[in-house]
């Protein structure tokens, strides 16, 4: 981590949302000089080394911004700015964040702490910071327009309010939204309680991190802004798999893991192995009565939703989304389906003129997580990472919770692959297998049908043309 200046000094008690044009010289060069970073490592977590205790997160492949106290105020520096995101190892996004990564730091504060968060603009338009889910004065609702006029290139504006409940927020701009958030530009906010809070347990480890998307050609490195559903990279804080870190925990520790959405639909979030209750929303802590046991919850667009378990089953356990495409890595949607189809003829014809060509998809998508085919630079293949037993065939929204008996407490390093007692590993029958029981015939029917035809009818299938296409993008 760059940290440009020591986080000491002073600065006058500024108060609204104002341009820095106003501010005094003094002042702003009392401004504490912003903390960077652009690795993509999981930071273990900040201590409070200042203002009130608490306990807290781990950012999956982030960190939490540094702040000083200044007359009893927090206070952070926020830079929005244009960056470059590793997604997997080999492939780099031109992306829009703040303080170097996409996407930004992590806040932290306390129920009742009173913050203010300098906000430079770096970025080539003007932008501003809405802190989703907060209690605030309007003036500081970060809606550019509405509650206060645009930061413009260059300039600094001044956030300051008191952090009224204790929850899990984001934070994101209000200006030019479409293209700035589809260019990565969010963030996650952390309001911890002040004190024993009936409906807020204290866990063992407490994971965060933002659901986004991308849609970055192959061979590209820069987001196509104007897609609207249709998305190629389906990412966990602007990283896709295999380059999500996995989530390392202790056996028999309680484990909170809070996911905010930010893409244009929603995510069924599944944890194998475990059942979970969701203990939070953006709204702040579920009432017991409504919490049941789940092992999937969907996290719709602009919801944050914090789940809990008893970490209390070894093993590498995986955790994704439920939604299959989701699980995939830089896709085309234009591909025919060829599973069924014999190639050999027709692929005897093409390499004796591209030597290199592979027949794709006609026996599944499998084949594709093994084949070494050439892919343009800065892509990440489809479906790739490699597990204990061979490739796992899985990309975007997917990792690992890693449950481990000599885990120790606080340490969040990767244990490695699962060692598995004997005898609890499924294995290759050695022999026939059993005669399986089969669906001899399909059944009576619910009603006796009426008025059907006197003979067979063959329904021909024709297919639109794009300007008749009614359903194009979707």
């Amino acid at each position: 981590m760059t940290n440009r200046r020591n986080f000491l000094g002073g600065a006058g008690a500024i108060t609204g949302a104002i341009a820095a044009a106003s501010v005094s010289k003094v002042a702003m060069a009392a401004l504490p000089e912003p903390v960077t970073r652009t690795t993509p490592d999981t930071m273990p977590p900040l201590m409070p080394s200042s203002g009130r205790p608490y306990n807290p997160v781990v950012t999956l492949n982030g960190w939490t911004l540094p702040w000083r106290m200044n007359n009893g105020v927090k206070e952070f520096h926020l830079v929005a700015e244009p960056v470059v995101r590793e997604m997997a190892p080999g492939f780099k996004a031109n992306l829009w964040g703040y303080n170097g990564q996409s996407p930004g730091p992590t806040i932290e504060v306390v129920e009742g702490d009173r913050v203010r968060i300098f906000v430079t603009n770096k970025l080539p338009e003007h932008t501003s910071v809405h802190w989703h889910g907060q209690r605030l004065p309007n003036g500081m609702d970060g809606v550019s327009g509405l509650t206060q006029p645009p930061i413009r290139p260059g300039k600094t504006f001044v956030y300051e309010f008191i952090a009224r409940r204790p929850g899990t927020f984001m934070y994101h701009p209000h200006a030019d939204e479409m293209t700035q958030m589809a260019m990565g530009m969010m963030g996650f906010w952390v309001t911890h309680p002040k004190a024993e809070h009936p409906l807020i347990e204290k866990v063992d480890r407490d994971f965060v991190f933002l659901l986004n998307a991308y849609d970055v050609e192959p061979g590209s490195a820069t987001p196509k802004i104007m897609t609207m559903l249709d998305f190629n990279l389906w990412s966990w804080n602007s990283r896709i798999f295999p380059g999500i870190d996995s989530l390392n925990v202790r056996l028999n520790d309680k484990v909170r893991i809070r996911i905010g959405n930010l893409t244009m639909t929603n995510h069924p979030m599944h944890l194998h192995g475990h059942e979970f209750l969701v203990t939070g929303t953006d709204g702040g802590p579920t009432p017991r009565s409504t919490r049941q046991y789940e092992v999937t919850t969907d996290v719709a667009v602009g919801q944050m939703r914090q789940i809990e378990f008893l970490a209390d089953e070894e093993g590498d356990w995986a955790f994704h989304c439920h939604k299959s495409h989701h699980t995939m890595n830089a896709m085309g949607h234009d591909v025919p389906t060829m599973i069924g189809l014999d190639h050999k003829d027709v692929a005897r014809q093409i390499t004796n003129l591209v030597p290199d060509y592979m027949v794709m998809g006609e026996r599944g998508m499998a084949d594709m997580a093994e084949m070494e085919m050439p892919i343009p630079d800065n892509t990440a293949p489809m479906m790739t990472g490699q597990g204990p037993f061979g490739s796992v065939e899985m990309g975007g929204m997917f990792s690992v919770v890693k449950v481990r008996r000599n885990q120790k407490a606080g340490d969040y390093s990767n244990p490695g692959w699962f060692k598995h007692p004997k005898g609890t590993v499924a294995y290759e029958l050695d022999g026939p297998p059993p005669e399986p029981a089969r669906q001899r015939g399909a059944g009576a029917a619910a009603m006796p049908a009426q008025n059907m035809p006197a003979k067979s009818i063959e329904v021909q299938v024709r297919k639109p043309g794009k300007a008749g296409s009614g359903h194009a993008g979707h």
